[in-house]
């Protein structure tokens, strides 16, 4: 993959949304095959404990792809009212179809109800519903959303240049609390902050020295980083692993190997990329019920009906159902003006 034509100055002025970056879709869809494997695959004795760090890896490119995506719209000068509106109609319809129907099979109380629905039922007492637990990850990202919104209404757009200091402060938090991953906002945020800081190194916000840095590093010896880094066995190095990973992603955004820059923009790339978080959202709701009950031996041998499932309903929900939310939220902000002021 040929190096990405780069700014070297930040571009303030822009009234239209960015250039697609088609790496970062390939990125998503490994972020969330990672999941997947994660949660659903047999990846070696559990003794080894390859599942929770596969699982973690793509959670936290995961992250680092929300946090570019929103830091870049943000720092190109969005109005806040676009990105409230455009992130509202992309992550809660379904999200909220699926906690509405996991709330009712669990029976939960009122309390369990208001958490999930309003996002914050990662935070202590916790509040996620079977079927619904890894949906902790869109509280961190809705809290983050709110957060990040609030401080570009009162910093307004050259405020985000703070970002690293945030983030650091959430990774010193963690090393303080010896915190190597936890699913708590104030422990995991700075995953997200990561990913938010790698868009200002990209818009050339801090110029162009950390891109000739990224440009230089090779994605294949970050990959092993990455995934030491969210295994327990990394030790310390866990708590590296916002960074690692954005260094990962930047390694190939600037100038990755052309062998993976290939894979990353593929077509099936895309595809996967594209049904990404109805594939997140269903995967652990069905691996709740008949589909991941079972002894052992019968939970893996409905394996490959729970995926073709989960395939079969992402691609319903994307096409059918999520796309109509986005083109609705598109319409509504139509006519806004996508300037907010520096």
């Amino acid at each position: 993959m040929t190096a990405i034509a780069i700014a070297p100055v930040r571009d303030t002025t822009l009234a239209a949304p960015a250039e697609r970056l088609s790496v970062l879709d390939g990125w998503r869809a490994v972020s969330i095959l990672l999941v997947l494997a994660g949660h659903l695959l047999p990846l070696g004795p559990s003794r080894w404990e390859m599942n929770k760090a596969i699982a973690a890896m793509g959670m936290v490119i995961f992250f680092t792809l929300s946090g570019f995506l929103i830091t870049r719209f943000l720092s190109r000068g969005a109005d806040l009212r676009v990105f409230i509106i455009r992130r509202f109609f992309r992550i809660v319809p379904l999200a909220w179809v699926v906690m509405v129907l996991l709330l009712i099979v669990n029976q939960s109380p009122e309390k369990a109800w208001a958490a999930n629905l309003l996002f914050y039922a990662n935070l202590p007492p916790f509040n996620l519903v079977a079927g619904g637990w890894h949906l902790w990850s869109l509280c961190v990202e809705v809290q983050f959303y709110l957060g990040i919104g609030l401080f570009v209404m009162v910093a307004r757009q050259r405020g985000l240049i703070l970002l690293p200091l945030f983030a650091v402060g959430i990774t010193l938090l963690r090393i303080v609390d010896h915190q190597y991953i936890n699913v708590v906002t104030w422990y995991r945020v700075d995953e997200i902050l990561a990913g938010g800081i790698l868009a200002l190194v990209h818009g050339g916000w801090y110029g162009t020295r950390p891109q000739s840095v990224l440009a230089a590093i090779s994605p294949y010896w970050m990959l092993p980083l990455v995934l030491l880094s969210a295994h327990p066995a990394g030790g310390f190095l866990n708590f590296a692993r916002p960074y690692l990973a954005a260094t990962l992603v930047g390694a190939t955004l600037f100038n990755g190997p052309v062998r993976l820059g290939r894979l990353l923009e593929s077509r099936p790339a895309r595809y996967i990329a594209e049904i990404s978080y109805a594939l997140y959202i269903f995967h652990g709701a069905l691996n709740a019920g008949w589909l991941g009950s079972g002894s052992t031996f019968v939970k893996y041998a409905k394996r490959p009906l729970l995926l073709a499932v989960t395939f079969a309903l992402a691609h319903v929900s994307t096409f059918r159902f999520e796309q109509p939310c986005i083109a609705l939220a598109k319409r509504l902000t139509r006519g806004i003006a996508i300037k907010a002021p520096a």
